[in-house]
């Protein structure tokens, strides 16, 4: 290896964000490589259960939508979430799964551009948002055409026929990353409206949905943001789309005064009217409670540190023959490495049984999350160690490592 194991203590004594690791309940014997999938445990997160579970539910009972506020904990969350997506205070809610949010956020896009029947998105983006486009467009029924093009094609597909560009800023598979200040400033000068999938970015590096003036957002709770499997996610509409926010699943907790029970919808206002029905409280709590590993952290010095492990994992396999998929400069890519082999689930199962757990993605990728927060240098070190042995070795050609489980 280019590095030694001296190199890798070194670097961890004078890291800034080494401290942050004590917020996270790690399992010994495991180096964690796949927070882009499922963020790891913060600490504070059992702790806060304990009390909602034990207290503000067993003791309080329905007394608590009062008495601890659960009645506007999506927005209070939501705000924190904002924090570190460069969003205004109230423009963010969390509610719902990021594929309900889409939903929400695109029908409301596209009542804002009457006239216009075309979503651009990127071809070979998670699937799950080509689907919620798709399925909208044809339920709706007025002729809306979902067009797919490559992401090196996007810019140059705007037109004033595309009432929508949904793109998502870092790609699931290859952590490839687009230029959101640029492909928003494109969408913007023939009058589409952005929306962008920040599932892979929130958490993870810099976002200033402000600077880039984007329209809407939405995201998850669960990979960098740490909230928990299903945690609840999020979206953003700019301050300047309130006023005619019109989304198409009216629930009762987006009324302007619920409490009302009154037979005719009417909005709330702002931020409020993306929410549906009742907030799912305890996985909510758990997300807030995670925000908290984020509170004195500087963003960018966490998308410095991904950068530093990127460049000592790649170093270390680049003698495997192994090709790439994710972009070596650092402003064209998230924070993971994604890297091609003909047998990537094989080798990934055999990475997980010797403790080193990143996930595969179809056809041939190995994906590896870079959570600088609770990730040490020499952890990014010795996992590349261990991918050198696996693969020098064959030690992946197994039939245990072949036989494929439900979740990859």
């Amino acid at each position: 290896m280019p590095y030694t194991i001296a190199d890798m203590h070194d670097l961890d004594r004078t890291d800034p964000l080494a401290r942050y690791r004590e917020r996270f309940s790690l399992p010994d014997g495991v180096i964690y490589l796949d927070g882009n999938s499922l963020g790891a445990l913060p600490r504070a997160v059992k702790a806060r259960m304990d009390e909602v579970v034990a207290t503000q539910w067993g003791e309080g009972l329905i007394r608590s939508w009062n008495t601890h506020d659960w009645i506007d904990l999506p927005d209070r969350v939501g705000d924190r979430v904002g924090r570190l997506i460069g969003a205004a205070p109230g423009t963010v809610t969390v509610a719902d799964s990021t594929s309900v949010n889409l939903f929400k956020a695109l029908g409301a896009a596209l009542r804002l551009r009457p006239g216009r029947r075309v979503i651009l998105t990127e071809k070979g983006d998670f699937p799950t948002d080509g689907y919620v486009a798709t399925g909208l467009a044809e339920l709706m029924g007025q002729g809306h055409e979902v067009r797919f093009v490559a992401a090196d094609e996007l810019a140059s597909a705007l037109s004033p026929e595309v009432a929508v560009l949904l793109a998502t800023e870092v790609n699931y598979r290859t952590g490839a990353r687009l230029d959101m200040a640029a492909l928003s400033a494109a969408a913007h000068a023939v009058g589409a409206l952005t929306i962008w999938d920040l599932c892979h970015s929130a958490g993870a590096f810099p976002v200033d949905l402000g600077a880039v003036d984007a329209d809407f957002a939405v995201g998850c709770g669960y990979k960098y943001l740490n909230g928990g499997p299903g945690a609840p996610g999020f979206v953003y509409a700019a301050v300047r789309h309130h006023a005619d926010l019109r989304q198409p699943l009216t629930g009762w907790l987006g009324h302007a005064a619920p409490f009302s029970f009154a037979e005719d919808y009417r909005p709330a206002e702002g931020i409020a009217r993306m929410r549906v029905g009742t907030p799912p409280i305890l996985s909510m709590q758990a997300l807030d409670a995670a925000l908290d590993a984020f509170e004195g952290v500087d963003l960018r010095e966490v998308k410095a540190k991904a950068d530093r492990l990127f460049s000592i994992f790649t170093a270390a396999v680049a003698e495997l023959g192994l090709s790439l998929a994710t972009p070596a400069d650092p402003e064209r890519r998230g924070t993971q490495v994604s890297l091609r082999h003909p047998e990537a689930y094989a080798v990934m199962q055999a990475l997980i049984g010797r403790g080193v757990i990143g996930d595969f993605r179809q056809p041939d990728i190995m994906r590896f999350g870079l959570t600088p927060l609770y990730l040490r240098y020499e952890d990014v070190w010795a996992a590349a160690g261990i991918l050198r042995e696996i693969i020098t070795s064959a030690a992946w050609d197994r039939p245990e490592f072949r036989r494929r489980a439900k979740v990859v």
